[in-house]
């Protein structure tokens, strides 16, 4: 009896490893999806002066590029339980042309080279706190919650900075935003993680799955953009 309860204890643990697995590199893949639909958008626009004349001539328009996402965003979090996972999917990919339009002008700004190094930077150091944050035994939630408020100091400091426009202070400001976004990989892979549940259905977790890469994708974006504002050499 006891070996009976033994094996089927390490059953249900192979299936839930198994699962788990399966469900965090869906997890990869929606993100890395995101970031490929972004990264065409932006370069396309970029070398389309049609396009980037079309967008960049009033500020109604990026202003726009930044609100849709925004409201994509909110209403994923609140709306996640109850529309599809196909509609989920594809207000995240919506989500993403959005933001790659917005960001176009970063191909204009900064050299090709410091783009692709800043991204491979971008990339080894955020793939090391996602894989810190799946295997730690360490309970994330107070590094957290103190990232999340360092956030809120970064983002108040830059709107301030808007209109002193001091370069050391935005210099300050970049490399915090590096450090915040770096540990909130870390935090935000440890809650994707808690996410998954063996007894979901693969609907759900594809919902699960959808919204976690939206959490990361945003990490990865945060992190890629304050890491360039320091690292990217700009265009003569």
């Amino acid at each position: 009896m006891k070996e009976k309860a033994v094996s089927f204890h390490k059953e249900a643990v192979e299936a839930l490893d198994v699962g788990l697995r399966r469900y965090m590199l869906n997890v990869f893949f929606q993100m890395s999806l995101g970031l490929i639909v972004t990264a065409v958008v932006g370069l396309g626009i970029s070398n389309s002066t049609t396009f980037m004349t079309l967008l960049f001539s009033t500020s109604l328009v990026p202003l726009a590029l930044f609100v849709v996402p925004f409201g994509i965003s909110i209403y994923l979090t609140a709306r996640i339980s109850s529309i599809s996972s196909n509609r989920a999917r594809t207000l995240f990919l919506v989500f993403a042309s959005c933001l790659g339009a917005s960001l176009s002008s970063i191909f204009l700004v900064y050299t090709d080279a410091s783009i692709v190094y800043t991204f491979f930077v971008t990339s080894s150091m955020f793939l090391s706190m996602v894989v810190y944050g799946y295997v730690t035994e360490k309970d994330l939630t107070g590094v957290g919650s103190f990232l999340i408020m360092g956030l809120f100091g970064v983002i108040i400091a830059g709107l301030v900075n808007l209109f002193t426009r001091s370069s050391a202070a935005d210099f300050v400001i970049s490399v915090i935003g590096v450090v915040v976004f770096t540990g909130l990989t870390a935090y935000d892979a440890q809650v994707i993680k808690s996410y998954y549940l063996n007894s979901d259905s693969p609907e759900v977790n594809e919902k699960k799955a959808i919204f976690g890469a939206l959490r990361l994708y945003l990490d990865f974006i945060n992190l890629f953009l304050y890491a360039l504002r320091f690292l990217g050499n700009r265009r003569s």
